[in-house]
């Protein structure tokens, strides 16, 4: 019988030291909030975790979906070494991913990937 590691979840972080999505779950209700980190805790102690929770995106992108009461949220993420980084979240207000989300993605995942 495997055993799932739990893996390390870290924020995103820009060079003046902010995190946009710790921000971005502060501004949300209580409760959207506390769906989501249960989302990100499973795949923290499932990983890894397959449809409907969590979307391929390609490029060692991740989306974990989480269905709230009256919407639904995507966090990206990249799984790197035992470290889960949630690189973006937002309120999904269209079928696909937001292509300026993927991209804003995708230019973290680089930044911390130390290509610029």
């Amino acid at each position: 019988m495997a055993i799932n590691k739990k893996l390390i979840v870290v924020f995103y972080s820009t060079t003046s030291r902010r995190e946009p999505v710790r921000e971005w779950l502060k501004s949300l209700s209580k409760d959207d909030k506390k769906e989501i980190g249960e989302d990100i805790k499973t795949v923290q102690y499932g990983w890894p975790i397959g449809m409907p929770m969590v979307e391929n995106l390609g490029e060692g992108l991740w989306e974990i979906r989480t269905t709230l009461k009256d919407r639904i949220s995507r966090v990206i993420i990249a799984v790197e070494d035992d470290k889960i980084i949630l690189l973006d979240g937002f309120i999904k207000k269209t079928q696909k991913t937001p292509k300026d989300d993927l991209r804003l993605a995708r230019k973290r995942l680089r930044e911390i990937r130390g290509k610029k």
